[in-house]
């Protein structure tokens, strides 16, 4: 008999969620899909699940190139008949990956981004509920359209609003701007917030050159010198992470002017929530400063979002153009048209999408 659930797909990857002590007492991610999936039997009263070992690492180990061939391997799932992905992994890059495939991933199924903060061997290990509650958002009709999204304790996030917030505790996802979007409670997945539209940029997988991007903090008395030695490094774009509403020191100011003319530079907060200021202050090093000499306004993208969206940017041949228009979309939500950008393998061409979700 053919079953009426439907079917999810999960890939693993490695992380604490897969996780346990060895006789060294250290902890190692060797369990696999399928053992997660055993370890939690309520999974088959909620679909179908499969389970695809994608890679076998801490999340440190995860790479812009793995990020694109999952989302090919979702692509491959999804046309073969699954209704949604999980996705499980280390949380210490989890906001980063989310990021990422919310970029690179452009169906309507849902894809789950999952994890753990205490490993399987620990008392009250929060893996099995964060992947029943995956299972649940990804087989839910309501979560169809949404992209990729981040489910922990109990709460739905959006990618680009979510951020790691604590080392241990197992609340540690927030979004600071928004919230979460929804939640799950009783079994019942519950979507409150819908964003206005999505993003995609499409890399064919086997993309094994991903451009390098440089991310720099600016810190108290910084003298420049981190930013006179990226040139020299083979970076090809570069990330600000700028005090307060995007701000530097004046010794930082002229190798900031100097690296824009050659190359992308992206103006960040270090604060991690709140959006770019434009056009408030107007001292050297100030926002106003900055922007006047070319660097382009990361909105409210923190530092390690914009690093992912540059370097899949320059990746995929984009020209400085188009980089300004995907941060504008991208790094102020509703601001512009949903940004489309596809790589074909001799034409690359820019597109915008005014579909909403």
């Amino acid at each position: 008999m053919t079953s009426q659930l439907p079917c999810i797909v999960v890939f693993s990857t490695g992380g604490t969620i897969a996780s346990v002590r060895g006789d060294g007492g250290a902890a190692q991610p060797s369990l696999t899909g399928d053992d997660l999936l055993r370890a939690v039997p309520e999974l088959g009263a909620v679909a179908d699940m499969r389970a695809v070992r994608f890679r076998q690492v801490a999340s440190p180990g995860l790479s812009l190139a793995d990020m694109i061939a999952l989302a090919a391997e979702i692509g491959r799932a999804t046309a073969e008949g699954a209704s949604g992905a999980i996705v499980t992994q280390g949380t210490d890059t989890l906001e980063e990956t989310a990021f990422a495939l919310s970029l690179l991933w452009g169906g309507e199924a849902p894809v789950v981004l999952t994890g753990a903060m205490r490993n399987a061997t620990l008392p009250g290990a929060d893996g099995p509920a964060n992947l029943l509650n995956s299972a649940l958002v990804a087989a839910s009709p309501i979560a169809q359209g949404l992209g990729a999204l981040v489910v922990f304790n109990d709460e739905v996030h959006l990618p680009i609003f979510v951020r790691k917030t604590h080392t241990t505790n197992p609340a540690t996802f927030r979004s600071d701007i928004t919230g979460p979007i929804g939640w799950i409670v009783e079994n019942q997945v519950r979507i409150a917030l819908r964003p206005a539209m999505r993003h995609h940029i499409g890399i064919d997988a086997g993309q094994e050159a991903i451009a390098p991007v440089a991310l720099v903090k600016v810190v108290l008395g910084d003298d420049g010198r981190l930013l006179e030695a990226i040139p020299a490094l083979g970076y090809r774009g570069l990330v600000v992470e700028a005090m307060g509403g995007g701000h530097v020191p004046p010794a930082d100011v002229a190798p900031l002017a100097r690296l824009a003319r050659d190359m992308p530079v992206v103006l960040t907060s270090r604060t991690g929530a709140g959006e770019l200021l434009r056009n408030t202050y107007g001292f050297p090093g100030s926002e106003i400063d900055l922007l006047r000499r070319g660097l382009i306004h990361g909105g409210m993208l923190d530092g390690p979002k914009a690093r992912i969206l540059l370097s899949l940017l320059l990746t995929c041949g984009a020209e400085a153009g188009v980089i300004a228009e995907a941060f504008a979309a991208i790094g102020s939500p509703g601001s512009r048209p949903a940004f489309v950008w596809r790589a074909a393998a001799e034409n690359v061409q820019s597109s915008v999408n005014t579909r909403d979700v």
